[in-house]
C-alpha cells in the first residue's frame, strides 16, 4: 500500500509539472515543452471583445497566419493558424495547444476590440525546446586520471556537476578528475523547460585502462517546470512539490515484478477454475443423457 501511494504520488507530480501557461503582455520569454501542453492566457473575459492572434513565425517572410476569435470561439472559416489543428481549442480566454510542435515558436500578436470599438494590442514570445531526456553517466580510468561523461537528449542543454554534495567549476558534458577521486558524483542537466539528475558512486580504479559503467544510482530526477526561466529561483514546479524519498525509485520497480507475478497467478487460477466448470458441466449434462436413454 506505501508503495502504491508513493507511486501514485510520483505520478501526480510529474503530470502536475508538464503544463505550462502563458500570457500576453508578460515581459519573459514562454518556454514551451515539446510535445506537452500550452495555455496562452489572452484576457479574463474574451466574450466581452472580439479578437485576432497572429502568429509572426521567426525567419519566415511569408503571410503571418492569423485566428479570429468571437464571442469566445474560434471561426473555423476566418482562422488559418489552428484550422487544421484538431489538438488546438479555445475556452474560458484561453487558447489551449494539448501537443506543442516546432512551429508554434515565434512572436504572437493578439488585437482585442471591444463593444465601443477600442483597440487593445498583447504581444508573446513562444520559444519550444525539446525537454530533456533520461540522465546517463559513465566512468572511463586510465592515463591516472578519471574522466566522467554525462548524456541525455533534449534542445540547449546545460551541464553542472557536484562531488558529494560540493558543486564543481566544470560546465561541459565530461569532467576530468584524479584517479584517487571518490565519492558520489552528481551530474545535472537542464535546458529551459526541464532538468534532470543522476548520481554514481565512484570506485577507486586499481587498472590505467579501465572502463566503469554507471554504478550505485543515488538519484535520478527528471522535473517539467512552469517558469520561463530555468535559474533555480524560477523553478516553480520543483518548489511546488516535494522531493519524493529515494526508496520510492529503486522499490517501485520491486512492487511492478510483484503486482505482475500476483496478476499472471490470478489470470492463471480463473482460468484453471473456468476449466474445471465447463468439465463439470459436460460430465452432469452427460450423466443426465444417459438417464434419460435409460427410461
Amino acid at each position: 500500500m506505501l508503495l502504491m501511494f508513493g507511486l501514485m504520488l510520483l505520478m501526480l507530480q510529474m503530470i502536475s509539472c508538464v503544463d505550462q501557461t502563458c500570457s500576453f503582455n508578460q515581459a519573459e520569454i514562454c518556454n514551451a515543452a515539446l510535445g506537452h501542453k500550452l495555455s496562452l492566457q489572452m484576457v479574463l473575459d474574451l466574450k466581452l471583445y472580439h479578437a485576432d492572434i497572429k502568429h509572426h513565425k521567426t525567419g519566415d517572410t511569408t503571410a503571418d497566419p492569423s485566428c479570429r476569435i468571437i464571442n469566445d470561439q474560434m471561426k473555423v472559416n476566418i482562422c488559418d493558424l489552428y484550422k487544421s489543428r484538431s489538438d488546438v481549442l479555445i475556452s474560458n480566454g484561453v487558447v489551449i495547444i494539448n501537443h506543442v510542435i516546432r512551429e508554434d515558436s515565434g512572436r504572437y500578436t493578439l488585437l482585442l476590440i471591444d463593444s465601443t470599438g477600442r483597440e487593445t494590442h498583447k504581444e508573446l514570445h513562444v520559444n519550444v525546446e525539446a525537454p530533456i531526456g533520461s540522465v546517463n553517466v559513465s566512468v572511463i580510468c586510465g592515463d591516472g586520471e578519471r574522466r566522467v561523461f554525462c548524456s541525455s537528449d533534449g534542445d540547449e542543454l546545460v551541464f553542472s556537476w557536484t562531488l558529494d554534495g560540493r558543486p564543481q567549476a566544470e560546465r561541459r558534458n565530461i569532467i576530468v578528475l584524479d584517479k584517487e577521486t571518490s565519492g558520489n558524483i552528481s551530474c545535472g542537466v537542464k535546458n529551459n523547460v526541464s532538468r534532470g539528475e543522476k548520481s554514481i558512486t565512484l570506485n577507486y580504479c586499481t587498472e590505467s585502462t579501465t572502463v566503469s559503467v554507471t554504478s550505485a544510482l543515488t538519484d535520478s530526477t527528471l522535473v517539467l517546470g512552469h517558469g520561463t526561466s530555468l535559474s533555480d529561483s524560477n523553478l516553480t514546479c520543483t518548489q511546488k512539490s516535494k522531493e519524493l524519498p529515494s526508496w520510492m525509485y529503486s522499490e517501485s520497480v520491486v512492487f511492478v515484478i510483484v503486482w505482475s507475478l500476483q496478476m499472471t497467478f490470478l489470470l492463471l487460477l480463473l482460468g484453471g477454475f473456468h476449466i474445471y466448470i465447463r468439465k463439470s458441466n459436460t460430465h452432469t449434462s452427460g450423466g443426465k443423457l444417459e438417464e434419460e436413454i435409460a427410461l
